[in-house]
């Protein structure tokens, strides 16, 4: 369990350099590494069964929502977004 906590907690900050790399407009080497990092981080969480996809996305929430605050609108997709006659 303490792995677990440990692999979460250092996806948090990899997530949290991510996103403020997008936020600053970084060059896409940076930002292309940053996200390859999370993306591992989560591919081995899943592979090894330490957490579900829904904890991860809640985890992504999460760290949006500390750094950009709540959402201003919910979004569905119950409707395509473009109508093709």
């Amino acid at each position: 369990m303490a792995s677990k906590q440990r692999a979460i907690t250092e996806l948090r900050t990899h997530i949290r350099e991510m996103l403020e790399l997008l936020a600053q407009g970084s060059t896409f080497p940076k930002l292309s590494r940053a996200q390859g990092q999370v993306d591992g981080y989560m591919r081995a969480l899943l592979d090894s069964g330490q957490a579900t996809e829904r904890e991860l996305l809640a985890l992504v929430a999460d760290v949006r929502r500390e750094m950009r605050g709540e959402a201003t609108a919910e979004v569905t997709f119950d409707e395509p977004a473009i109508r093709v006659a």
